[in-house]
């Protein structure tokens, strides 16, 4: 993974609100859905590279369809891969599923300057809702924005548009935080403030350039937040 050299995040101004990819930025759970995927093609007799795995990071089930009929043809049950592939990451998180560093850090900071947080998410809801909760974080955010809520998943603004909406804030005076080069495209152009954290994948100068800023992790969000602020 490629991280940027810059020895500090900046941001140009503190966000009236922020919202929160899931896959990949809250939850270390991209590696899970990749182990699951890989393993449910295997089962229809092909082999899945992690390579291509990661072209389809951040989109929603339609795109991930098209690519898989795109690149195994159509006599793979496509159809048939979805619940095999969804039952297995399930399982998988009954015994993994994990915050990603820095998380409850970041919300006891946007809760200390009185700024919400909300989550957008190519996820269907009842998922991230029962994912939250597990983990003890569901009462943490003001709305969850995800499958069902929004006529185009990302790339398109369509996600991010909607939880700005629903927040009463205007998208520019939102900071979004993303893993996936899909979810940088849909915040940005939403015209928010556009943070990429890495998780499977780092940022291209495509991605690079349409990003307020690369962190670490989101200890370095953290910061960047509390120095805007004033708290540093």
């Amino acid at each position: 993974m490629v991280l940027h050299t810059k020895a500090r995040l900046d941001l140009p101004r503190l966000p009236q609100a922020v919202v929160f990819d899931m896959d990949g930025l809250l939850l270390d759970t991209e590696r899970l859905w990749m182990a699951a995927m890989i393993e449910t093609v295997a089962d229809h007799g092909h082999d899945m590279s992690t390579g291509f795995y990661q072209t389809m990071l951040g989109n929603p089930w339609d795109g991930i369809r098209a690519m898989l009929v795109a690149e195994y043809g159509p006599e793979l049950r496509v159809d048939d891969i979805r619940p095999v592939w969804t039952g297995r990451f399930v399982d998988l998180c009954r015994e993994q599923l994990a915050l990603k560093s820095g998380v409850v850090e970041l919300l006891d900071l946007l809760d200390a300057l009185g700024i919400p947080a909300a989550v957008a998410t190519s996820s269907p809801k009842d998922l991230a809702i029962e994912h939250f909760d597990h983990l003890g974080i569901g009462s943490r955010f003001k709305l969850i924005v995800a499958q069902g809520d929004y006529d185009k998943g990302k790339p398109d603004p369509a996600p991010y548009l909607v939880a700005t909406n629903r927040l009463g804030v205007r998208p520019q005076d939102c900071l979004a935080l993303e893993d996936s080069h899909n979810g940088v495209r849909s915040a940005s152009s939403a015209g928010m403030m556009t943070v990429m954290v890495p998780d499977l994948l780092g940022p291209t100068d495509e991605i690079s350039a349409l990003c307020t800023g690369v962190g670490i992790d989101l200890h370095e969000v953290r910061n960047a937040l509390s120095v805007c602020s004033g708290k540093a």
